[in-house]
């Protein structure tokens, strides 16, 4: 695969000029924005017939519950485009366990997402899509999009393919596919990943009836070493006789694996009732139309002239092509035919204004009072205004979760509650556990905008949600679990115009496991100009008292078990604020944060003489004290000509580190040059560095295949203090984004870890690479 990828990158640099780089956008009625350039001109260099290609992309996300569409960016920038294959982040902001496609937890504490019901799938949210982050499309042609990196060789290499696909059928249905596809080797033992996932959407955008359907299947499957046996191995290699590799030195676990599948149906529609108005076109649809008609005269006139043609070869005349064309622009066909006759004058009168004509001008200037009526009204448009919604979201979720081990060090766990039989018998371990829910929401909307008045949208929603829960039992039994929940709530918000944005929803549990639990939620921003700048400001708040999900509150497996009856309700605060400046490249971040009844998992366990580990256990634990989290963020990015060096510095303080851990800093920065070679290939040239200062950082348990606290009293250890430095040449060429990088080239210099005992690879080459086409 290596070798085609580099032919097919050979094959662009070649052609680049067949190629187009333009991601332009349609309008909210579906039409074509050119940006700028002449549609006319761009041929299908590949059709004999030189067939137009019409090329525009316009993408958005889905809100989960009420299936509002937002704006979105489509992924097609070659900046930064390097780092989207790290499973540690954009920015590295995330550690991980070492491997592509591991198990991961963001170190800047507000970013993390909520915790789900399902929590085994959540360290992989670099690889599963949520809903509300997932790309839908409409698109002029079809559009398909592969992207590819790579590193290593076949034994310890990392390869992740991912196709996208769309598709339209007329303006109101759009459809396609994401394939995506992760294969990490891993260059420590017994550490492999490779994950699946398959999704297919549609959406139908009429006046009155709006629908969403996503359906995705995932599977995740990684093999787990439980890190290395001696940290020295990589802090103070010196120390050993022999000269290890990556894949010679030893680990902790060997034939353990965890492994999730899961399903996923989302389905949102709605239906719209208002009325109908007629509305001047934007500059851009009147650009479009015009250039529509235009297309299509010329079609005509190519349609009369091969008829002509035809007809002059049938009779054995010579056909002119110069005369035909004369003919037909005398002959009153064209717009812009010659009118013969005065100027009509227009007179004014009490009641309107009339065009007075005479003699034999009569006639045309008659034609052309009504020509004149047809260009004014034609550059109208009707739309249809919703005024009120009604709406039913459907989402469906089914999960399996397996940890399997056929080989278990003696005295690993400190308890087993049971022996087990079959694939669990004697030292393996066969540990399953399944889930599905399915939730309806059901609302009615008063939209905003629909007249002057209606400066805000309202909604008011019920959900009700059936959960479901499968976990193990003695004698290799099984333990059922059903809970059904109703809730109810409302939404208050403003997306329109530019100056100012808000949005409150609230909602509470009426019934159910969940009943007495509340979502409140608010976020506003404010844009303004200020001396020849663009000023945003923007402020987040949400208060959640929430019930532990049911994984904290109950988990059996053959040597982690609980069941916690007696949790309190977790209640979280949060109050953000952001201000940045668009011209000076400024962007700060300030956040705090109140926990009270924290809930979280802590994992404790010995390490032995000869560095085995012995006595491992998982429990719950809840804080019932308060806790205090303040986060400062600052984005600062400079230019000076070619010269560009971007940065993000995060300050957070927790009132209790050895419960919420977080480093005291967290750095990225990026120093590039950026320039063209021959004036088509554009090329970020440089180098980057993330950093954090030493923390307690979150543990990894194998078993439950969870992040937790390190429980390990005067044993716990701290990691950071040590930076990692890639090296990259990052390229655009027309349609096509590539990179070559040297990744890790301080290596060997330090302690580098992002987990207790799981090593980061070292000094790595990698090429990535991604070709959209048009077709």
């Amino acid at each position: 695969m290596s070798r085609l990828l580099l032919a097919l990158l050979l094959l662009i640099l070649c052609n680049g000029t067949a190629l187009s780089q333009d991601f332009n956008q349609i309008t909210d009625d579906g039409a074509y924005t050119p940006a700028g350039q002449d549609m006319r001109n761009r041929r299908d260099t590949l059709n004999n017939n030189n067939k137009e290609i019409p090329k525009g992309l316009k993408v958005w996300t889905v809100d989960e519950r009420f299936g509002d569409r937002m704006a979105a960016v489509p992924d097609t920038s070659s900046h930064m485009f390097m780092n989207t294959i790290f499973t540690s982040g954009m920015r590295g902001e995330y550690n991980t366990t070492g491997n592509l496609g591991a198990p991961r937890i963001n170190r800047i504490f507000i970013d993390r997402d909520m915790t789900e019901q399902f929590i085994f799938t959540q360290p992989y949210d670099y690889f599963i899509t949520p809903v509300d982050k997932f790309l839908f499309t409409n698109t002029l042609s079809p559009i398909t999009n592969i992207s590819y990196n790579e590193c290593g060789d076949k034994t310890n290499g990392e390869d992740h393919l991912k196709a996208l696909f769309g598709v339209n059928a007329g303006k109101e249905l759009g459809m396609g596919f994401k394939f995506d596809y992760i294969y990490g080797r891993g260059y420590y033992q017994n550490q492999s990943t490779s994950h699946f996932n398959y999704s297919m959407y549609a959406s139908y955008l009429g006046e009155r009836y709006n629908a969403h359907l996503l359906m995705s299947t995932n599977h995740e499957k990684v093999a787990e070493n439980g890190g290395i046996t001696d940290d020295r191995y990589i802090t103070h290699p010196e120390m050993f006789e022999d000269d290890f590799r990556e894949n010679e030195i030893p680990v902790v676990l060997e034939r353990n694996w965890n492994r999730n599948d899961n399903q996923h149906i989302f389905f949102s529609h709605r239906y719209n009732v208002g009325f109908s108005r007629k509305v001047k076109m934007t500059e851009d649809e009147i650009k479009a139309r015009k250039f529509a008609i235009e297309a299509k005269k010329e079609n005509d006139a190519e349609k009369e002239k091969d008829k002509a043609r035809k007809k002059a070869k049938r009779d054995g005349k010579k056909f002119d092509e110069d005369d035909f064309d004369n003919q037909r622009t005398f002959s009153g066909r064209p717009d812009d035919a010659i009118i013969a006759g005065d100027e009509p004058t227009v007179v004014a009168d009490d009641k309107k204004n009339r065009i007075s004509v005479s003699g034999k001008t009569v006639l045309d200037s008659l034609s052309i009072a009504e020509n004149k009526v047809a260009e004014d009204t034609s550059w109208m448009k009707n739309e249809y205004v919703p005024v009120t919604s009604f709406i039913h979201t459907l989402k469906v979720d089914n999960y399996r979760r397996i940890y399997q081990a056929y080989e278990t060090p003696e005295n690993y766990y400190a308890n087993k509650y049971f022996d087990g039989i079959g694939r669990a018998a004697g030292d393996s371990i066969y540990d399953k556990t399944r889930h599905y829910s399915i939730k309806n929401t059901f609302a009615i909307a008063l939209l905003e905008g629909f007249n002057k008045w209606a400066k805000a949208g309202l909604k008011a929603f019920a959900t009700s949600e059936l959960r479901h829960f499968t976990i193990a039992d003695v004698n290799d039994g099984l333990a059922k679990y059903s809970e059904h929940n109703v809730s109810v709530g409302g939404q208050l918000s403003k997306t329109q115009g530019s100056l100012l944005h808000y949005n409150v929803t609230g909602e509470t549990w009426v019934a159910g496991e969940d009943a007495g639990q509340v979502k409140i939620d608010a976020a506003a921003d404010l844009n303004f100009k200020l001396f020849n700048d663009t000023v945003r400001l923007a402020a987040r708040a949400y208060f959640y008292r929430l019930n532990p999900t049911f994984y904290h509150r109950h988990f059996h497996s053959k040597h982690l078990w609980w069941d916690n009856t007696d949790l309190d309700n977790e209640i979280r605060s949060h109050i953000e604020g952001v201000f940045s400046l668009k011209r000076t490249r400024t962007r700060l971040r300030v956040a705090i944060d109140e926990l009270k009844n924290y809930t979280y998992l802590a994992q404790s366990y010995n390490i032995t003489d000869d560095f085995g580990r012995t006595g491992n256990n998982v429990a719950v634990n809840q804080c019932g004290d308060n806790i205090s989290l303040l986060t400062l963020q600052l984005e600062q990015d400079f230019r000076l000509g070619p010269l560009n060096w971007e940065n993000q510095i995060t300050y957070q303080k927790s009132s209790k580190a050895e419960i919420l851990p977080v480093p005291d800093v967290n750095v990225y920065s990026n120093l590039y040059l950026r320039f063209k070679i021959a004036r088509v290939l554009k090329v970020d040239l440089g180098a980057d560095v993330r950093y954090f200062t030493k923390y307690y950082a979150p543990d990894y348990s194998p078993a439950i295949g969870q992040y937790t606290v390190q429980d390990n009293g005067e044993n716990n250890i701290k990691l950071g203090g040590y930076p990692i430095v890639n090296v990259y040449a990052n390229m655009h060429l027309k349609q096509t984004r590539f990179f070559v990088m040297m990744s890790h080239v301080n290596a060997g210099e330090g302690e580098a870890f992002l987990t207790p005992h799981y090593p980061i690879n070292t000094m790595v080459f990698r090429f990535g690479l991604s070709w959209n086409f048009f077709n």
